[in-house]
């Protein structure tokens, strides 16, 4: 059995040349420029690589997401009419329709589904 120091010692060792081996692989040269650039094709930028973002878009799939989530919410609720207290059905289903509702008056008034913009 080796005694505690020289394990410890050993360890140490093998950090430091494994640390060592892996700085001298990794160095990159300061000298490649191109390489380093956001475009590695040759070609210097003429433009922005950013784009400005359309809202037009970000507008169309907000609309989508809501859409997705009415429909997720309104399907168990049909399937629920069957076994359900009807007149609390009906109160439940159509307090979601009228906030629904609402919420397209609302964007409607605010002109944000105006996509000719």
């Amino acid at each position: 059995m080796l005694p505690m120091n020289l394990i410890i010692l050993i360890i140490i060792t093998v950090c430091l040349l494994m640390i060592s081996v892996s700085l001298m692989i990794s160095k990159k040269k300061i000298n490649d420029r191109m390489k380093l650039s956001p475009f590695e094709c040759g070609f210097t930028p003429s433009s922005s690589p950013r784009l400005p973002f359309s809202i037009q878009f970000f507008m169309i799939s907000i609309v989508f997401l809501i859409f997705d989530i009415e429909i997720s919410i309104i399907l168990p609720l049909i399937t629920s009419f069957q076994v359900c207290n009807k007149p609390a059905w009906i109160l439940t289903v159509s307090i979601f329709m009228i906030i629904l509702i609402l919420g397209i008056l609302y964007e409607w008034h605010q002109t944000l589904l105006n996509w000719n913009m």
